[in-house]
């Protein structure tokens, strides 16, 4: 065997999106255990060597259900990192150890995007601490994981050009036009005119009006909408045939 081939390690890591109440883009982190380290300072994404009987996709399926507790989420595998620094960090040496009782010098990971309404309990079996953090306020990680994140933020947004029907998981059953419009601007990052947007949005068959207004708000109540993925699935077929 060529002594310049790696002996590495292999790993999910995941980004899991969710978008909450106060309009806020936010994604899901854990918390580590490394002594004499800050615990603000000992967040990090979700992830998990895998098994040896594993695919990744089935690895990222299981640490997706382990933070959750929900068996069937949207994943999708977007980008391998695999920088020979990346886990050359000693507190990062220093957990592996403690984590996965091996030596490990060389760890490639598997990146996935998830998304997850925020209002699902997050009824995690693996992780004592699950917080959902701003996207905008996400701390300094370890490994490459603010990487990771700003990598998956260019995937979603691709991903949403090129089925915008994912944009629906994240929003509750019923949503208004300023809630569509303000995660769609959050993620897209595109300075859109609302009542452009409302118009634009008012075109599209899938999404449909309700009878239900805001209930109980300061400003002018707004109507609720639902997204029709029947519709949706058909106007979209029309489109690409």
């Amino acid at each position: 065997m060529n002594p310049e081939f790696i002996h590495t390690y292999v790993s999910v890591d995941c980004v899991v999106f969710g978008f909450d109440y106060e309009n806020r883009l936010n994604i899901l982190l854990v918390q580590r255990h490394v002594e004499n380290m800050p615990v603000d300072s000992q967040k990090k994404l979700p992830g998990s060597l895998i098994f040896s009987d594993e695919d990744v996709d089935d690895a990222a399926n299981r640490v997706m259900y382990e933070l959750t507790g929900i068996k069937k989420m949207v994943l999708k595998q977007f980008k391998c990192f695999a920088d020979p620094a990346r886990a050359s960090n000693q507190n990062d040496i220093k957990w592996m150890g403690t984590e996965y009782k091996h030596n490990i010098d060389r760890i490639i990971t598997v990146a996935y995007l998830a998304l997850c309404k925020i209002d699902h309990k997050i009824n995690s079996s693996k992780y004592d601490t699950v917080d959902w953090h701003p996207i905008d306020k996400v701390p300094q990680l370890p490994f490459d994981h603010n990487k990771i994140i700003s990598e998956s933020l260019i995937e979603i947004r691709k991903w949403m050009e090129t089925d915008f029907s994912i944009i629906f998981e994240l929003l509750p059953k019923k949503f208004t036009i300023r809630m569509l419009y303000q995660l769609y601007s959050a993620v897209s990052e595109k300075q859109i005119d609302i009542k452009n947007f409302h118009k634009k949005i008012s075109s599209f068959s899938y999404i449909i009006q309700l009878e239900e207004i805001e209930q109980n708000v300061s400003h002018r109540a707004a109507r609720y909408y639902r997204f029709d993925p029947k519709i949706y699935k058909k106007t979209h077929n029309k489109l690409i045939k």
